[in-house]
């Protein structure tokens, strides 16, 4: 099997190269199959010499087939080898602008300043390129359609869901969020299928978020994720996934770089809801803006 019989599907997607193909790899690295990482490790090691290889040339240096190689693109989310060659070649020749190093003992607060802004940055750019419109659409449906929404965070993704409530509120939307593990498994057991239950977690492993969100699809409700772009188990339970790509440093953990994808994300979903509904949505934050205006000199 060759490249084109391979990744005959693939072809006809979008051949536009992303600028962060080995980005995308190292957040899925921890996550992937033992032949994927293989995959992974020998394209991070000398991703200069891809870009010169073919197909069968990547398969017979790593010891997988050609098979495995288009799916190691797809599970990146490109369409295939040619794709990622173009991607490398990209990403070689115009390397990424931002600073990606973690910040320095002897870095004085201008160098400090510039390191985690830029790195801020980039995550939303690498979050931007992952998030996959259609899959927003899909959200805003669910949501929609559904007569109440539920929305689960614990621990730093906890402030993420109490933001994506409140913001539903101003909407216009039924809303509430539960940050307590005991209560979320009360409140999943008890979803049917009139519920949407919006739940965010960056490792989309933590076992509390994972158990709400089966246990919430199990009772008929459908369920929407936002996680980190790498496979996860929360990933099994999820009707929508919509994905962000934060990079963990030394002092900047997941717990800090996950925030400004979340909440770029969450506005996203917000505001294609509000779009949705315009008139409803208008009115309730002009009324809503008048019953906080009660709260400012």
């Amino acid at each position: 099997m060759n490249e084109k019989s391979a990744g005959h599907r693939g072809a006809a997607d979008d051949q536009r190269p992303v600028e962060n193909a080995l980005a995308r790899m190292r957040v899925a690295q921890g996550s992937m199959a033992k032949g994927a990482r293989r995959i992974a490790d020998y394209i991070l090691a000398r991703p200069e010499g891809i870009v010169r290889m073919s197909i069968t040339e990547l398969a017979d240096a790593v010891g997988v087939s050609e098979g495995s190689i288009v799916n190691f693109c797809r599970g990146i989310g490109l369409s295939g080898f040619q794709h990622l060659k173009l991607s490398l070649a990209r990403e070689i020749v115009e390397p990424v602008q931002f600073i990606h190093e973690d910040v320095a003992r002897d870095d004085d607060m201008d160098m400090i300043c510039r390191k985690v802004f830029h790195s801020g940055i980039q995550a939303l750019r690498d979050s931007l390129s992952v998030l996959d419109p259609q899959s927003l659409a899909r959200a805003v449906d669910a949501i929609r359609t559904a007569k109440r929404v539920e929305i689960y965070g614990i621990g730093s993704s906890a402030p993420m869901a109490e933001d994506t409530h409140y913001r539903m509120l101003r909407i216009g939307l039924d809303a509430r969020v539960v940050t307590d593990s005991h209560v979320q498994a009360i409140s999943a057991s008890r979803c049917d299928p009139d519920v949407a239950v919006l739940t965010i977690s960056h490792s989309g492993a933590t076992h509390e978020t994972v158990a709400a969100t089966r246990l919430a699809k199990e009772a008929g409700a459908r369920t929407i994720v936002i996680t980190n772009f790498a496979r996860s188990p929360i990933q099994a339970y999820a009707d929508v996934v919509l994905f962000t790509m934060a990079r963990e440093t030394r002092f900047r953990t997941e717990a800090m770089t996950s925030r400004i994808a979340q909440l770029c994300v969450a506005d996203a979903l917000i505001a294609a809801l509000a779009l949705a509904d315009y008139d409803r949505s208008t009115e309730t934050l002009r009324q809503t803006f008048e019953v906080l205006s009660i709260k400012r000199f």
